[in-house]
């Protein structure tokens, strides 16, 4: 058994099937990140930074200082103006380093198991999957049970909800890509490519996180868009 902080390696994969056989195509829709079936879900924005000193910076600040809408749709390049050319433009005064992609900010995380952990009952029995291709991972990843959804290999771990807020690398903060608790009460998504965080639930369990000063989070439909392209009401970038 292969331990990393804490969490240890599941003995197979076979808790993932579900996740495996609710998931909807690959970046078409929410229920693409989370499997279908929740009452309800949520989408959680990481945040931007402004430096000196270190000040995180919701979404809607950013929109309003451009001058576009802060919605439940919205993205990133599409709030900033951003070219898609690879580069990366701060803007000073508003923010100066972008959200986190791939990796649901540390900062985040208490905030998350504070909601969560009330919302199943088995916070001590959790699965936590992580995308293989990640460099940081420094282990044996034969060691790990494996399972694949579309474009992605994720090898599987078990452990505490607490066990989200360490790292699965040594170098920097790295979270799981997927991860929820035995009786399938939840399911947190932190695609690869993603600076936002998707979360299905209960009605009650996501309107918590949205109601959370600590978060900047919002209710979304299953069906929503989540590309860069997928914002209706913000000019493209």
């Amino acid at each position: 058994m292969l331990r990393i902080a804490d969490y240890q390696s599941a003995p197979d994969a076979s808790a993932a099937s579900w996740i495996i056989a609710g998931l909807r195509g690959f970046a078409e829709s929410v229920v693409s990140f989370v499997p279908a079936g929740f009452e309800a879900y949520g989408r959680v924005f990481h945040p931007a930074w402004r430096h000196e000193p270190d000040t995180p910076v919701l979404w809607r600040e950013v929109a309003q200082a451009n001058g576009r809408l802060a919605h439940r749709g919205m993205q990133w390049p599409s709030i900033t103006g951003e070219h898609l050319d690879g580069y990366r433009h701060p803007q000073p005064g508003i923010w100066d380093r972008e959200p986190d992609e791939g990796s649901l900010p540390r900062e985040l995380a208490p905030a998350l198991v504070s909601v969560l952990s009330r919302h199943t009952g088995n916070p001590e029995r959790c699965w936590f999957a992580v995308w293989e291709g990640w460099g940081c991972l420094a282990f044996d990843r034969a060691a790990v049970p494996a399972f694949e959804i579309p474009n992605r290999r994720l090898l599987l771990f078990a452990g505490p909800i607490t066990a989200v807020g360490t790292s699965l690398c040594e170098s920097y903060f790295q979270s799981p890509s997927i991860w929820w608790p035995d009786d399938r009460a939840w399911c947190v998504e932190t695609e690869v490519d993603a600076m936002s965080t998707y979360v299905g639930g209960t009605s009650e369990c996501i309107a918590e996180l949205g109601a959370r000063n600590d978060l900047e989070a919002m209710t979304v439909e299953p069906s929503d868009g989540v590309m860069w392209a997928s914002d209706q009401l913000n000019p493209p970038p």
